[in-house]
């Protein structure tokens, strides 16, 4: 039997076992891109009226986005009518819709918000364990505005699982959020060999085959309790487990 043969063969045999064809990285991005938000505020005298804060997605109901809470601003300033909002990419344009936040877990660092309008096209959150070496992307807008609203995609591996806050010899060392969160409730959070910027927070981190969410992404809440010892913070990028997020959700 020829070696063009036994490929084929094989190939037929592959079909016929009902083995999942998985789409590759680019099919992926054209499905997970119509789900991605830039969350901000809106201020109709301010120039430019809305101003980039992070990235979000669409989940649930499509009309639900989930993001980091640091993304989220403490307070609004209401005097000059200035409220929550997403800029959705449309091509050339952005749309900008009214938002609310909806729920949020400091713990974890998440928060979801809910937008008016007609629901976006949502992204399915993983339910399984996640594997050390494992293929993922995010999506989002890295430095925010001043490269443009367009989603920009990163792709890596899951470097480690390792816990959020590592314990230290001199407690001079440790920042309050560090103590609490040795404290209260200790969790692991992925580290990944992708970069990553501080626009990129709240970005969705999926399989690239399934596009499935496996977490998100947070540049800012781990490196504050995993790096805050380090003269130069390292670029590593960190992304919070999606099983914190089904449960907020929940």
């Amino acid at each position: 039997m020829s070696r063009w043969l036994r490929l084929a063969v094989s190939v037929l045999v592959l079909c016929m076992t009902g083995a999942p064809a998985l789409a590759d990285l680019p099919a992926t991005v054209a499905r997970i891109k119509p789900s991605i938000v830039a969350v901000g505020t809106y201020e109709p005298t301010r120039s430019p009226a809305f101003r980039f804060l992070g990235t979000g997605f669409a989940v649930a109901d499509g009309l639900t986005v989930a993001t980091n809470a640091h993304v989220l601003p403490a307070t609004l300033d209401t005097a000059r009518r200035e409220t929550l909002a997403v800029a959705i990419p449309m091509g050339d344009k952005v749309n900008v819709r009214s938002a609310e936040k909806l729920r949020s877990d400091p713990d974890h660092d998440l928060a979801t918000l809910r937008i008016v309008g007609p629901a976006l096209p949502v992204l399915a959150l993983a339910g399984g364990e996640v594997d050390e070496g494992q293929s993922v992307a995010f999506t989002g807008f890295p430095i925010g505005s001043a490269l443009g609203l367009k989603p920009a995609t990163h792709r890596g591996i899951v470097s480690a699982i390792t816990p959020i806050s590592i314990p230290r010899g001199n407690a001079r060392e440790l920042n309050a959020r560090q103590i609490r969160s040795l404290g209260s409730d200790p969790f692991s959070v992925y580290q990944l060999d992708a970069t990553a910027y501080p626009g990129n927070s709240g970005s969705p981190l999926f399989d690239p085959d399934s596009g499935a969410v496996i977490g998100v992404l947070n540049m800012v809440f781990v490196k504050d309790t995993k790096e805050n010892v380090l003269s130069k913070p390292s670029g590593i990028s960190y992304a919070i487990p999606v099983r914190y997020l089904n449960k907020l959700l929940r």
